[in-house]
């Protein structure tokens, strides 16, 4: 699994890639008061934040929609419950930076959404629990409607697909996180790095390094425009 998992991650790396030239000029052109602008340590940015198609996925709590996430910096990451690997080594890093987050005031503080896979089998009371084993502050939602799922991760540039196991199956799955800004909109992409020495095949997973995504995502909520919208 690990190797087909790791090649869609490059895959979905070079479309997220498309487009990411100059980052620091995106950067200007949202620092509107001049001042010194983040210097980013695990996010790659786009040059200019893009739109996305207006989406509704399912959770434990309700709807999840563009205004459930405007207002606030926002990083997805695509997987499922019964993953064995990528996604609880992921969530477990994430919630470190989730930690960091907590002394950030509510309205600008980042949060992180897990959106799944896999709606055969995780219902959004199941996947709730899952996620919030991890940090109860994770939002974790699904769409049972494949076609509504699949254009919703497309939009973001990410890829899945379901592989036959036996008799049961598994999921494939990009492992790269995208950044949506507080207007609902891509602004960046977070790949997850190999350990050094590693090869693909080796057994290795390719992590994030939590705490530089922790700093990233509090410099620009500090940094966020004030016109984006109020954090719900």
């Amino acid at each position: 699994m690990f190797n087909r998992t790791f090649l869609l991650v490059i895959v979905a790396a070079v479309f997220a890639g498309l487009g990411l030239l100059a980052g620091e000029r995106w950067l200007s052109s949202r620092d509107a008061g001049g001042g010194a602008l983040p210097s980013f340590e695990a996010i790659t940015p786009y040059p200019t934040p893009r739109a996305i198609p207006a989406f509704e996925l399912r959770s434990a709590d309700g709807p999840v929609t563009p205004d459930t996430l405007r207002g606030r910096w926002t990083v997805v990451f695509i997987g499922f419950v019964s993953c064995p690997d990528v996604c609880p080594t992921t969530l477990t890093d994430m919630a470190k930076a989730q930690k960091a987050w907590e002394a950030l005031p509510e309205a600008t503080r980042p949060r992180l959404l897990f959106v799944s896979i896999d709606p055969e089998r995780d219902t959004p009371e199941l996947l709730a629990g899952y996620a919030r084993h991890f940090h109860p502050e994770t939002l974790a939602a699904t769409q049972p409607d494949l076609a509504a799922l699949e254009a919703f991760t497309s939009s973001l540039s990410l890829v899945y697909r379901k592989v036959p196991l036996g008799e049961t199956y598994t999921m494939d799955h990009s492992g790269s996180m995208v950044v949506l800004d507080p207007e609902v909109r891509v602004a960046g992409v977070i790949r997850p790095q190999m350990p050094a020495g590693a090869t693909v095949g080796g057994g290795a997973i390719a992590t994030i390094d939590p705490n530089a995504v922790a700093r990233d995502l509090s410099a620009l909520a500090a940094s966020a425009p004030r016109g984006a919208g109020a954090a719900p």
